[in-house]
């Protein structure tokens, strides 16, 4: 329960307004939450600077937790190991998640990427992302919301994994990531240099 509160009071909560007017920001080029230093290292929770990459859990294995794809199919993260991939949590009624997710899907050209959402069914998250035609983050559900309450992290968090499943870094909050830093941040991925 102190972990669904924390989650609430520091991150993304439900909207009042409908989805469609929370994308009016991604429209008009503005990315809610933007950070404006490329790259500290800060805390983990409500003290993280929104945006901003965080390494203070490097090496830590990443979740075990069942997802499914969007055809019910169960999978976890360890199904990609092997090749670094990058994970973003997000959920549709999250106006920062879903202004992020068009840019964060044209930085992910040639990675694994995969976007779990937490807490939604199939039904309302395929239609949502069929509507934005993302071509490279590949959709999956968290339906107990079981990464975000496990790491904790808040809504939208992306974190990049190195080929043995162990962080590299995280981001919390959303991030324009279409930038030139973290451009390099992702390159990482592809590099597979974990941020030495």
């Amino acid at each position: 329960m102190a972990c669904l509160l924390m989650l609430i009071a520091a991150g993304c909560t439900r909207q009042s307004t409908p989805p469609e007017q929370a994308n009016g920001a991604q429209a008009n080029g503005v990315v809610a939450n933007q950070a404006t230093a490329d790259e500290v290292t800060v805390p983990a929770g409500p003290a993280a600077q929104a945006g901003a990459v965080d390494r203070s859990h490097r090496g830590m294995a990443a979740p075990t937790s069942r997802l499914v794809d969007l055809d019910g199919k169960p999978m976890t993260l360890a199904d990609l190991r092997g090749k670094p991939v990058l994970v973003n949590l997000w959920a549709t009624w999250c106006a920062p998640c879903v202004a992020e997710l068009p840019s964060l899907d044209r930085a992910a050209a040639g990675l694994t990427a995969v976007a779990v959402d937490q807490g939604e069914a199939a039904g309302k998250v395929r239609p949502f992302l069929a509507a934005r035609k993302l071509a490279h983050l590949r959709p999956l559900i968290d339906a107990d919301m079981a990464i975000s309450m496990g790491l904790p992290a808040n809504l939208p968090t992306t974190l990049l994994y190195d080929g043995e499943g162990k962080e590299i870094w995280r981001v919390s909050g959303g991030r324009d990531w279409s930038s030139a830093e973290s451009r390099a941040l992702l390159a990482e991925a592809s590099a597979g240099r974990s941020g030495s």
